[in-house]
């Protein structure tokens, strides 16, 4: 009987021993999971503010190519306008939108007059920036370029 009681008593001590290495498991475990969720919440921040950038240079590219009922500001503000609807913070200096009308020489006809809008925004990272500073690292920023390029119809400038 006392050979049971001591087995049964090994095994319950065992098992008490065991308790806590799933927490500090976990403890382990957690900031690399925390990293690993955080970077892809930042990720799909930043292709987020990639898509609107793109957007929104085309949406200035549609503006622009109407000719002489716009003028460059106009262009300017409509692209503004669309970030600003597309949820990303608009800054003096940031975004830098150029507005161009390049003339395109086709080899075999006549060169067609184009409106191309540029758009320019330095995306800043969240997350990753501060977790980076720890490690040395530095993710600060990171430019975005949206670009779109449109045939001006009717001989419009």
């Amino acid at each position: 009987m006392a050979a049971l009681k001591e087995r049964v008593y090994a095994r319950v001590r065992h098992a008490r021993s065991q308790r806590g290495a799933e927490l500090i498991e976990f403890a382990l475990v957690l900031p690399l999971l925390l990293l690993l969720v955080l970077g892809i919440v930042d990720f799909g921040f930043l292709f987020q503010r990639l898509e609107v950038v793109t957007n929104a240079a085309r949406e200035g590219a549609r503006i622009a190519v109407l000719g002489s009922m716009y003028s460059t500001a106009d262009v300017q503000n409509r692209v503004t306008d669309y970030l600003v609807e597309g949820g990303v913070p608009v800054t003096p200096g940031n975004p830098v939108i150029n507005v161009t009308s390049p003339t395109l020489a086709i080899p075999g006809a006549s060169s067609i007059s184009v409106k191309t809008v540029e758009v320019r925004y330095n995306y800043s990272y969240m997350f990753l920036s501060g977790i980076a500073s720890f490690f040395g690292g530095s993710f600060s920023s990171v430019p975005l370029t949206g670009v779109s390029t449109m045939r001006a119809e009717g001989g419009g400038s």
